[in-house]
């Protein structure tokens, strides 16, 4: 039986759910003012890792992973860039889609923005109200009033006292108590209409914490079975959506809490705050895709990961050593795991330990060694299946080897680049300065090449280059990527 090391309860858990069979699961996404980086990246494939486990046993799972459209630092991105709100975070969250396609990360089945559950938000406040949990302060703002809610702190094992007296708390004017948090934020007069929406209290917007009290209500219901995100969250924005949650509806809230360890550098938390932080773009111009994948599966999801060239180029010879083993040996049309066969038992014993895809990857490599030893097609197949589960080596084993990155576009995505329309973000894949795809331009050149005109084709080289592409030739063709 699946085990879940439970926040809550600071233990692993066997996992019952509350509805047999089915699994509602909830994880705190991205807020859509930058470009994500590899701290989003561990956010993303191991709850989408967590998502394939529980669909390959049996689950019938919904999950929903939330964006944030809507915050301070949005508002105040938009304002240095000179652009909207809503053209900023298009933006962003188009590029966000584009990372985690080039992850492999599957799409969950529902991904509520903040900006479309206002009304849900407004309910939820206004049923705080009238349970006596919230109220409209001296500036305007509607506050959760923290001390009458018996439970604060239960996720988190912090006291009223050690809130009280810990660095993190804000002293602001018109509070009750330092320790009450933000609901409803009044509208500011300098703020645009784009920021702001009716309200009984008055026109504002919705404050953080309440966004995925109501999104995750909405969709899963009042009670559902999981709800994840990284350990930064813990407190104090999942403690407060355990207090909005359970102080409006009345009822537990969320059975199982899961939260992913840090990506650290230098022994710190990777994070924009300080300045030490990689964006998946960044590290994606010197690593495939599915190495950074790897790399961040390899380790058990709660513990450290420790960012560096180094580690990377280790999981890149590692998986490299798993595509080897696939490289001469054919596998068996749609490779479909052997749940009876003694590796596979391994696999779902390491991975129904609160997913513990180390011990996990261990069984590959075992795999791999006996494929090498028998040049077995059975095996071959077993290794391929079991790794798709986690999402990993379905690709030709020769392209990887060869160095032939998955294709899938990493653009700029500056203004001018692309277009609202209909609230979705369109992308020009043209880069600026060229009349044709660079795939066309790829076939020019490979036919001016065949016809030995040299000379064309190297003229269509600089044209890309001057445009910022950079053509990859190799002996299974020809690649493109971003100077």
């Amino acid at each position: 039986m699946l085990k879940i090391y439970n926040t809550l309860a600071r233990d692993k858990q066997e996992f019952v759910p509350i509805a047999p069979g089915k699994v509602g699961m909830y994880v705190c996404g991205m807020t859509v003012y930058d470009y994500c980086h590899l701290g989003h990246a561990r956010v993303l494939v191991v709850f989408d890792m967590v998502y394939r486990w529980l669909k390959a046993s049996g689950y019938d799972v919904n999950y929903v992973r939330n964006i944030t459209d809507i915050d301070d630092k949005i508002i105040k991105r938009a304002a240095e860039n000179g652009e909207s709100i809503h053209a900023l975070t298009a933006r962003f969250i188009a590029a966000m889609h584009e990372d985690a396609d080039a992850l492999g990360v599957l799409h969950p089945d529902h991904e509520p923005r903040a900006t479309q559950y206002v009304p849900e938000m407004l309910e939820m406040i206004a049923r705080l109200e009238q349970n006596g949990l919230a109220y409209r302060a001296a500036d305007g703002d509607v506050n959760y009033a923290v001390r009458k809610f018996p439970g604060y702190g239960k996720l988190s094992g912090k006291s009223l006292e050690d809130l009280r007296a810990g660095e993190r708390v804000d002293v602001a004017e018109g509070k009750n108590d330092p320790l009450d948090f933000v609901l409803w934020k009044h509208a500011k007069e300098q703020e645009t209409d784009e920021v702001k929406w009716d309200s009984p209290w008055g026109k504002g917007r919705p404050g953080w914490h309440i966004e995925c009290s109501a999104m995750g209500s909405k969709l899963l219901g009042k009670h559902f079975d999981i709800h994840g995100g990284g350990a930064d969250l813990q407190f104090p924005h999942h403690e407060n959506e355990i207090a909005q949650s359970e102080g409006a509806h009345r009822c537990k809230f969320v059975n199982y809490w899961m939260h992913n360890g840090f990506v650290n550098v230098d022994k710190e938390k990777m994070s924009k705050s300080l300045g030490n932080f990689f964006t998946i773009r960044e590290v994606l111009k010197k690593y495939d895709a599915e190495v950074i994948r790897f790399f961040i599966l390899r380790a058990h999801y709660r513990s450290p990961l420790n960012y560096s060239d180094v580690h990377l180029d280790d999981a890149k010879q590692s998986l490299s050593r798993l595509y080897t083993a696939l490289k001469n040996v054919p596998t068996e049309g749609k490779s479909i795991v052997d749940w009876s066969e003694p590796h596979a038992q391994r696999f779902k014993a390491a991975m129904d330990d609160d997913f513990n895809t180390a011990d996990a990857m261990a069984v590959l490599f075992d795999l791999a060694n006996q494929v090498n030893a028998t040049k077995s097609v059975a095996v071959a197949t077993q290794l391929k299946a079991l790794a798709g589960v986690l999402g990993l080596l379905q690709r030709d084993p020769q392209q990887f080897l060869q160095g032939v990155p998955t294709k899938h576009y990493v653009l700029p995505l500056e203004a001018g680049n692309y277009e609202v329309v209909g609230g979705e973000a369109k992308f020009e894949f043209t880069p600026g300065g060229l009349s044709k795809s660079v795939e066309q331009y790829i076939e020019d050149r490979a036919a001016a090449k065949l016809a030995k005109n040299y000379s064309e084709a190297d003229r269509i080289r600089k044209e890309l280059l001057a445009a910022g592409i950079v053509l990859e030739d190799s002996a299974s063709g020809t690649t493109w990527r971003r100077a």
